[in-house]
């Protein structure tokens, strides 16, 4: 009977993909405060963390670690770079205008690079307020953003003169998941006090 018993809580254990032991045979402890001693526990010890975000990392939660420095340069690039891809528009328009292919084309040469530059825009500014809806949208407007990337240079260069491009939706996102963590950790924390009161009493009587 004992050997039937130590196969089925063997095969119970097998099963659940923990058998209780170590690779040597010996029976395992749980460590206090890991992920094992505290069952739905959040993945990420200590709560959540902050979402980096491109040139800037995680300073933007304190303002801290060049914060400033970091937002004049992104600025600065943005600008810099936007200023650099209208002359070069400006270069590829003279070429079509050189080649002598026809008014019509040239006007929708510029028709379109606006129109793709003002999309870029719009879509970039708004990325950095909300998640996007539909993500098989976003990726399908991919192609049009590339051509007009101009707008979406410019959109950088705007934002970065306020906050990093997409802190205030990260922060928002970051406040309300630390809220709602401690508030998970302060309920666990609460419950086994409740639970030994009863026992406590019924000890007494």
């Amino acid at each position: 009977m004992s050997d039937k018993g130590d196969k089925g809580e063997n095969g119970e254990n097998s099963r659940t993909g923990d058998t209780g032991r170590t690779g040597d045979g010996t029976a395992k402890t749980a460590v206090p405060g890991s992920r094992s001693d505290r069952p739905g526990q959040d993945r990420t010890p200590g709560g959540p963390q902050p979402e980096t975000i491109r040139f800037f990392g995680t300073t933007w939660v304190g303002h801290g670690n060049g914060y400033g420095v970091r937002r004049a340069a992104v600025a600065a690039g943005a600008l810099i770079a936007t200023v650099a891809a209208c002359f070069v528009m400006r270069l590829a328009y003279q070429g079509v205008r050189t080649a002598d292919i026809g008014s019509f084309a040239s006007a929708l040469f510029i028709v379109v690079f606006a129109v793709c530059s003002a999309v870029a825009f719009a879509r970039t500014w708004d990325g950095f307020r909300r998640r996007p809806a539909d993500p098989a949208r976003e990726e399908s407007l991919r192609s049009l953003k590339a051509i007009g990337f101009i707008g979406s240079l410019l959109a950088y260069f705007i934002r970065s003169l306020t906050e990093a491009p997409g802190e205030q939706l990260r922060r928002t996102e970051y406040e309300a998941a630390a809220a709602a963590y401690e508030k998970r950790r302060g309920a666990r924390a609460g419950n086994p006090a409740a639970r030994r009161k009863p026992k406590s009493k019924s000890k007494r009587g």
